[in-house]
């Protein structure tokens, strides 16, 4: 008796646990391009605190290509994780993998990549506010006068976004002029294409540029190497970009190097941010309203430069 007691308890005991695994949360990662620092960065954060949580994790790089990121939504939504997480995604192009996502119950939550009504909510910056903060530090040490180069990006809302505001901020400020402007195109060799276009426009232009604009930090610490095999010194062109990361605050503390300040955007943060969003919603069945007020989840931006670029190296 006792031991057929102990048998079912045993067997009962089982079961719980294989039910238990059987239910893990599984959430689905997708980084746009991982060979790009900031996309890396987001994605590698959720995915450690999703694991933190216990939680299944897959990670998918669609590599930039748009028709293998819609596939490996459309294999997600057929699979149906708990979760998808984007970074840097598409959702106007993917408007209608992410209304099957959402009918099909599985949360969705994007980072950096713009709204859509059929996601929980995109965990950003106000790249507004940050395209700002770059441009006027720019041209407040050049004391709002001189010539200046621009490397952009149209690919990105985000780094678009910070574009227009440049151009908002020269357009009231005619002393400070643009006299060439180099934009990266959407290919896997765009270092190349950052540096050929770069090159081009300071050999165009020598002797004349006062600072540089640069959308992102990846396409600055390739004009930095350009300016430093020139001989240039800090300060002589300013350069200024925007995203952060160790690399660049290296180079900001680097006397040899030009680079002059950032606008740090908090990747890892949004990483961990919107692991945090997918568990109240999906997992802990939080009201989504409780959870987030409107369309965007906004993270602090802040400028990085000499002054506290010290508070954000790491010993």
């Amino acid at each position: 008796m006792r031991t057929s007691l102990f048998r079912l308890l045993a067997a009962t005991a089982l079961s719980i646990g294989c039910a238990g695994a059987a239910h893990a949360t599984k959430l689905a990662i997708v980084g746009f391009q991982m060979s790009s620092e900031t996309h890396a960065r987001v994605v590698n954060a959720a995915k450690a605190q999703a694991e933190a949580k216990g939680w299944d994790v897959q990670v998918l790089n669609s590599k930039g290509d748009m028709s293998t990121h819609i596939n490996q939504l459309n294999n997600l939504i057929l699979s149906k994780p708990d979760g998808i997480i984007v970074a840097m995604g598409k959702p106007l192009q993917a408007q209608e993998q992410f209304k099957q996502a959402k009918e099909a119950g599985i949360a969705l939550v994007t980072v950096m990549s713009g709204t859509s009504s059929d996601a929980l909510v995109d965990v950003a910056v106000n790249e507004y506010s940050a395209g700002a903060q770059a441009a006027l530090y720019l041209l407040d040490h050049l004391n709002y006068q001189g010539n200046i180069l621009t490397q952009r990006f149209e690919g990105n809302v985000g780094t678009r976004i910070r574009g227009k505001i440049l151009d908002v901020v020269l357009s009231e400020n005619p002393a400070v002029k643009q006299i060439g402007s180099h934009t990266m195109a959407r290919t896997a060799s765009w270092r190349d294409d950052v540096q050929a276009g770069m090159n081009a426009l300071l050999l165009k232009n020598q002797g004349k540029v006062d600072g540089i604009w640069a959308s992102f930090d990846a396409q600055a610490y390739i004009i930095d190497d350009i300016l430093q095999q020139q001989g240039a010194k800090k300060g002589k062109p300013v350069l200024v970009s925007i995203d952060g990361g160790p690399e660049t605050y290296r180079r900001i503390a680097d006397p040899a190097s030009l680079m002059m300040a950032t606008v740090m955007i908090p990747f890892e943060k949004m990483g961990v941010k919107a692991v945090d969003v997918i568990d109240a919603v999906a997992v802990q069945k939080v009201a989504l309203n409780k959870v987030v007020h409107g369309p965007y989840l906004y993270l602090d931006a802040e400028l990085v430069d000499a002054d506290n670029v010290k508070d954000f190296l790491k010993n």
